[in-house]
């Protein structure tokens, strides 16, 4: 930070020793310096170093519209930094810059223990902000300030007991149409464990059911809640971050996901322990019913920093999904001897498109963002052709034994 001639400083800013570093954690060390430069002789009567974290939430709400304000304090320090050690004082007992010379006074102090700190955050309604502030105090004026902002991220491990646990629930819901009874729908999802780190895919299993008289589309999102308290009254913010979707599903039909995967992308670990502020994420499985509401199930999510280190189980799982092929192709092998199946229908290809244009049945959209682009559902009503089967007789090529004849009816 550079002052005008008018303050008599040319200089005064404050460092941090690893500038690169991103964040910082419970327990590190945090140290710096802050350096001073003047342009003529300049007295100063005492320089300190004040260090500060809080968690602040202002929105408004109710009927009057009234600001609500609320704030925690997580982090207070405070270094007198000892300005004799390079400058001499006067008879006033202040000290005395001389021009054309840098000074830096080192500072330095380590951050709380696990538990009493919160990860940095930035949202609409609120933050939690960590910084460093420099005091200069200059006799018969204001005292000059400078500062600068430090990033602090608490390790949040998704290998805990508690996250490894899979989720899983189901759900339904009756249809009507014009309080008519039509049918139900329902959701039945599962997910191997509840932390995930930036990068990794969600692995989705899930069942749907629709036995009411409509298309429905299956779709699933990671969604993030933000909750700001202030002064007993909440504001709730929701967002959709990503979504992935399935095929549709008819009347009287159900669809499978095995294994259906979402990608988690780069986003904020969750903000647990923060007084007034929170940050939850969860997996949004959907179906979307023209005409009606969604029917919606949610699965808890945890974005952590420490990521999934079960290398084994996915290794095991690998080799035995190997075995069973293997085993697999073991089985097909001792079947190599018989003779084989007689042609199929679908050696024969005959293009059974409609030639006319395709008639819109329905629009599936939901107002999300993933659905822009997506088109109607589109009947089709081809007339079917039929083919005769293809000559075949069955007969036995062994060079080895006389040709056998075998009668078909």
């Amino acid at each position: 930070m550079v002052l005008s001639s008018v303050s008599k400083m040319k200089v005064f800013q404050l460092r941090f020793s690893d500038p690169g570093r991103s964040f910082y954690s419970s327990g590190d060390k945090l140290s710096g310096s802050v350096q001073l430069e003047a342009t003529q002789p300049c007295r100063v009567s005492g320089l300190r170093v004040t260090a500060a974290g809080c968690a602040r939430v202002e929105h408004r709400g109710g009927k009057n519209r009234r600001s609500r304000s609320q704030e925690v304090e997580y982090l207070k320090y405070e270094e007198e930094l000892r300005l004799e050690e390079q400058l001499s004082k006067d008879s006033d007992g202040c000290f005395l810059l001389q021009p054309g010379k840098t000074y830096s006074f080192q500072f330095g102090f380590e951050l709380p223990a696990p538990g009493r700190l919160v990860s940095s955050y930035k949202g609409k309604f609120g933050y939690v902000r960590y910084y460093a502030r420099a005091e200069l105090d200059r006799p018969s004026q204001h005292a000059l300030q400078c500062e600068r902002e430090f990033e602090v991220e608490e390790p949040l491990d998704v290998n805990r007991p508690d996250l490894l646990a899979p989720a899983a629930a189901s759900k339904q819901k009756k249809v009507t149409c014009m309080f008519i009874p039509d049918g139900q729908v329902s959701i039945s999802a599962q997910i191997d464990r509840k932390g995930f780190c930036e990068g990794e895919d969600i692995s989705i299993n899930a069942k749907f059911e629709n036995t009411c008289s409509r298309i429905v589309v299956p779709k699933a999102a990671i969604v993030a809640k933000h909750t700001y308290l202030a002064n007993g009254r909440s504001k709730v913010l929701r967002q959709k971050l990503s979504a992935v979707r399935g095929n549709h599903i008819i009347s009287g039909m159900c669809d499978m996901w095995q294994g259906k995967t979402i990608r988690v992308p780069k986003l904020k670990p969750s903000l647990l322990d923060c007084d007034i502020i929170q940050v939850d994420y969860a997996l949004m499985i959907y179906l979307h019913i023209p005409g009606s509401e969604k029917l919606v199930l949610e699965l808890p999510l945890v974005i952590g920093t420490v990521p999934f280190s079960g290398v084994g189980s996915r290794t095991s799982s690998m080799s035995s999904q190997v075995g069973s092929l293997g085993s697999q192709a073991g089985s097909l092998s001792s079947w190599s001897s018989f003779p084989s199946a007689p042609p199929s229908y679908s050696n024969i290809h005959r293009d059974l498109r409609v030639d006319g244009p395709r008639t819109p049945l329905l629009h599936d959209y939901d107002g999300g963002e993933d659905d822009d682009e997506e088109g109607g559902l589109f009947m089709r009503a081809p007339e079917l052709y039929y083919p005769p089967p293809p000559a075949y007789s069955e007969v036995d090529q062994d060079p080895v034994n006389p040709p056998q004849v075998v009668q078909v009816f």
